[in-house]
C-alpha cells in the first residue's frame, strides 16, 4: 500500500488500539465515522491513538520486532556495541546488511521504519486537525493536548532526521492529496533540528510540568526533549560528508540551560533498578514507551515487541531468538585501571573473559584477571557468571549460534526468567517493562557533554560524570554464582581526578561514559554520528572483530554512511522528486 493512503488509514484505522497505564488502557469502541472523526468526541481516541503508537505497528510494512522502536538494530547493531545474532548470517539479512555496511535503499527494514514512522506523524496530524477545530469550552485541556500531539511529532520527526537525514515534512495544514509533492531536500538537517526544537519548546508553554495520568507528555520531557535536540543541532555536519565543521557554543549553553530546568528526577540508587518493573516510571525516567501485561488486549498484553526476537536463545530458560548480542569490543571496553578509570586503548589488549569449552554444555572464562567496571555484568550476560537472581546454570550455550557470535548474551532490560514480571509462555520473554526514551541519566550526560564542548566549566562536567559513576561504584555488584560472599570479577571504578582533567581527556572520558552508561539503549550509532568520528571508530572496530567474527572480513565504513540510504520504495511514492543522501548510488 502506497504511502498517501495508509497516512490516513493507519490514523483512523489504527486509533482503536488501546494503549498501558491509565488513560492508556481503552479497549476498541466500534467504528468511526466520517462525522465522529471531524467532532470532537473523537480526540480523546486520536489522541490516544498517537500515544498507542510509541510502542510500534503490526502490519504489512513489517512488524515491530524488525522495525524497532528501541532502535536496537538501527542504533547498536549499526556501531560497535551489538551483532544481530540470532540463527547466523542470513537470518534477518537486512539486519546482516546494516552491521555489515553492505545496507542498499532496497533494505525493507529501511523502508518499514520510514513508513512506520511516518504513519505515526500522520496519527499525530489527524489528532491535531482536530484538536485545533475544538472549542476549547468543550475541550478545557485543548492546549495541552495539542502540545501533546506536538511533542509525539517531534519525536517521530526527530527519529527521522537522525536516520535518513534528508526527509520530507508534512504537518497538519498540508492536505494528504499534497504529500506526493513534498520533496526530501527542502530543509537541510540543521533547519529540521531547528523547527524540532522550537515546536517542542512552543509546547512546554502549554503543559503542566507534571501529567494526573501515567505516560503522558509533561513540560519536562518536552524540555528534555529539546535539550536533546539542541545537542545534535550543535555539531553542525557539511551536507556532503557529514564531517563535524561547527560546533554552536550557543546551542550548547541553551542544553545547560534546559537541563538545569528539569525537577523532579534523580538517579536510582542502584543501576540495576532500571530492569526492574516496580521502578519504570520512578525518578530516573524522563520519557518512557509504557507497556503493560495481561491487560486483556490479547496475548500477553501490550508488551514490548520490539524486544520479541532479542531474548537469550539457545538452552536459556526464555527459549528466545536469541537476537541482538553484545559485542566482545563492548565487553572488552568495560575494562579498567588500577584507579578503576577506563581503559581508553583497551583494543590493544588481549580480548576479556575469553571462553573455553570444557565440553559441548559448560564453560571456562578466560583473562578474567584485569579490573572492570561493575556494568560490563549489569548489561551483558557471560557464561558462568551469575545471570539476575536466576539460580540455575547462568549463561551456558545461550547463544543460537556460538560459532558466529561467541557466547554472551544480553542481560538490560530482561527481568529475570522466574520473576512473576515475565510472561511465562509465547511471547518468549516478554514482560511490562517500559523501554526509556530518555531518562534522568541520559540529561545529566548531555550537559556534561555540552559543558566540555563550551570548555568554560570542566570541574562541573567532571562531577556530574563522577555522579554517574558513583552510582555504578553504589550498586550492588554481581557475585559468585558457586560463592555468592564473592564478586564474580574483579570489579573497580574510581571517579575522576582534577588532576589532568582538560578538555581533550573530558571530552574522551565523557564519551566513554555515554557509551558504558548506556550500553545496548539503542543510541550509541547515533552519538558517533553526532560526534563526527562513526567512520574511525567503525574501522577501529571492524579491525579489532575480524578475527572474532570472520563476516567482519570485507566490512567497510564507506564515506558518507553515517545516514541509512532514502528507500527506493520512497522514491517511487514522490514520482521521482526525492534525492538520495551522499554516499549512495543515486536513483
Amino acid at each position: 500500500m502506497k504511502i498517501q493512503n495508509i497516512l490516513l488509514t493507519l490514523g483512523c484505522a489504527a486509533m482503536l488500539v488501546g494503549c498501558s497505564d491509565d488513560f492508556l488502557e481503552n479497549k476498541p469502541q466500534g467504528s468511526l465515522s466520517d462525522g465522529v472523526m471531524n467532532s470532537t468526541d473523537a480526540i480523546d481516541l486520536l489522541v490516544n491513538s498517537a500515544y498507542a503508537s510509541l510502542s510500534g505497528f503490526t502490519n504489512e510494512q513489517g512488524d515491530p520486532w524488525v522495525r524497532p522502536t528501541t532502535n536496537w538494530s538501527f542504533g547498536e547493531v549499526r556501531a560497535d556495541n551489538a551483532y544481530k545474532g540470532g540463527g547466523g548470517e542470513g537470518d534477518l539479512w537486512d539486519i546482516h546488511a546494516m552491521e555489515t555496511f553492505q545496507v542498499q535503499s532496497n533494505n525493507g527494514n529501511l523502508d518499514g521504519k520510514w513508513f512506520n514512522l511516518y504513519s505515526q506523524i500522520s496519527r499525530c496530524n489527524a489528532a491535531l486537525r482536530v484538536l485545533n477545530k475544538a472549542d476549547e469550552n468543550d475541550v478545557p485541556v485543548k492546549k495541552s493536548r495539542i502540545a501533546e500531539m506536538k511533542v509525539l511529532r517531534s519525536h517521530f520527526y526527530f527519529e527521522l532526521v537522525r536516520l535518513f537525514n534528508k526527509i520530507p515534512y508534512m504537518d497538519e495544514n498540508l492536505p494528504e492529496t499534497e504529500y506526493v509533492n513534498v520533496r526530501n531536500d527542502e530543509f537541510t538537517r540543521e533547519q529540521h533540528l531547528d523547527r524540532i526544537a522550537k515546536e517542542l519548546l512552543e509546547a512546554a508553554n502549554d503543559l503542566p510540568e507534571r501529567q494526573d495520568e501515567v505516560g503522558r507528555i509533561n513540560r519536562n520531557i518536552a524540555l528534555a526533549y529539546a535539550a536533546k535536540v539542541k545537542l545534535y543541532q550543535a555539531y553542525e555536519q557539511d551536507a556532503q560528508t557529514h564531517a563535524v565543521v561547527n560546533i554552536n557554543k550557543g546551542l550548547l549553553k541553551e542544553v545547560v540551560e534546559l537541563v538545569d530546568r528539569l525537577s523532579g528526577y534523580d538517579l536510582l540508587p542502584d543501576f540495576q533498578g532500571l530492569d526492574l518493573v516496580a521502578n519504570e516510571n520512578g525518578v530516573e525516567s524522563v520519557f518512557a514507551v509504557q507497556y503493560s501485561m495481561n491487560d486483556g488486549s490479547g496475548d500477553a498484553g501490550r508488551v514490548n515487541w520490539s524486544n520479541l526476537l532479542n531474548s537469550p536463545g539457545g538452552n536459556s530458560p526464555y527459549h528466545g531468538d536469541g537476537f541482538f548480542l553484545p559485542s566482545q569490543d563492548l565487553i572488552n571496553a568495560y575494562q579498567t585501571d588500577d584507579a578503576g578509570l577506563p581503559v581508553f586503548d583497551y583494543q590493544s589488549r588481549p580480548d576479556y573473559g575469553v571462553v573455553t569449552f570444557i565440553d559441548d554444555e559448560h564453560q571456562t572464562l578466560g583473562n578474567t584477571e584485569p579490573n572492570v567496571d561493575p556494568r560490563l555484568d549489569f548489561v551483558t550476560g557471560r557464561p558462568t557468571i551469575t545471570y539476575k537472581t536466576y539460580r540455575n546454570t547462568p549463561c551456558q550455550s545461550w547463544v543460537r549460534d556460538r560459532g558466529v557470535y561467541g557466547h554472551n548474551c544480553a542481560k538490560r532490560f530482561w527481568v529475570s526468567p522466574e520473576s512473576s514480571d515475565m510472561y511465562q509462555g509465547w511471547p518468549w520473554g516478554a514482560s511490562q517493562l517500559n523501554w526509556q526514551i530518555i531518562r534522568y541519566a541520559d540529561m545529566l550526560l548531555y550537559k556534561a557533554e555540552a559543558l566540555i564542548e563550551i570548555g568554560e566549566d570542566l570541574e562541573q562536567a567532571r562531577n556530574i560524570i563522577n555522579r554517574i559513576r558513583q552510582r555504578a561504584k553504589s550498586s550492588a555488584y554481581v557475585k559468585d554464582f558457586n560463592d555468592p560472599s564473592k564478586d564474580a570479577a574483579n570489579y573497580k571504578i574510581g571517579l575522576y581526578p582534577a588532576t589532568g582533567w582538560n578538555q581533550n581527556y573530558a571530552r574522551k572520558a565523557l564519551r566513554t561514559e555515554m557509551r558504558l552508561e548506556k550500553a545496548l539503549e539503542g543510541e550509541r550509532y547515533f552519538d558517533l554520528v553526532r560526534w563526527g568520528v562513526a567512520k574511525q571508530v567503525m574501522t577501529a572496530y571492524f579491525n579489532a572483530e575480524k578475527d572474532n567474527r570472520i563476516y567482519y572480513q570485507d566490512a567497510k565504513f564507506d564515506d558518507g554512511e553515517e545516514y541509512y540510504p532514502i528507500p527506493v520504495a520512497q522514491y517511487n511514492f514522490s514520482l521521482g522528486k526525492y534525492t538520495q543522501n551522499p554516499g549512495y548510488p543515486s536513483f
